[in-house]
């Protein structure tokens, strides 16, 4: 009687070691993705912001000059808030996608060396198996010599 048991690893670890985590720059975005994210990436900066700022600051005077609360209002909403604010929140989200990177590096990480963990616990268990298999031997050839001492008379 011997122990026996053959791991197979999964096929997923094999594909999973090739190609690491996903990332966003990762993404093939073809040429109309390429100028979006450039633009993107133009758009996305405090720098950006700052500059719609001073543009929306431009048409400031008109809107105050007008007097009306709804020419402010207007001002405020569709000019100053939507100029800067897009800006502002690009930069959010790409600060944002940055951290969802960074994490899924982590969690790669993670699962890889929870791999080799698992692998060397499967290592383990083969030296044990090789060792109760070597016991059992002897517990059979004790066995077999008591059956024969028995077997005397």
């Amino acid at each position: 009687m011997a122990i026996t048991f053959e791991h197979v690893p999964h096929p997923h670890i094999a594909a999973r070691k090739k190609t690491g985590p996903p990332k966003t720059t990762d993404e093939s975005v073809g040429f109309n993705g390429k100028i979006a994210l450039a633009l993107t990436t133009v758009v996305g900066t405090m720098w950006c912001a700052y500059a719609f700022a001073v543009l929306a600051l431009i048409a400031l005077p008109s809107a105050i000059k007008d007097g009306s609360l709804l020419a402010i209002i207007q001002w405020i909403s569709q000019t100053f808030i939507q100029l800067v604010m897009l800006s502002v929140i690009m930069v959010g989200q790409n600060i944002l996608g940055k951290a969802s990177d960074k994490r899924a590096e982590m969690t790669y990480k993670d699962a890889d060396a929870t791999l080799e963990e698992a692998e060397q616990i499967q290592a383990h268990l083969k030296v044990q198996d090789a060792a109760l298999n070597t016991m059992l031997d002897k517990v059979l050839a004790l066995e077999a010599a008591l059956t024969k001492a028995k077997a005397k008379p």
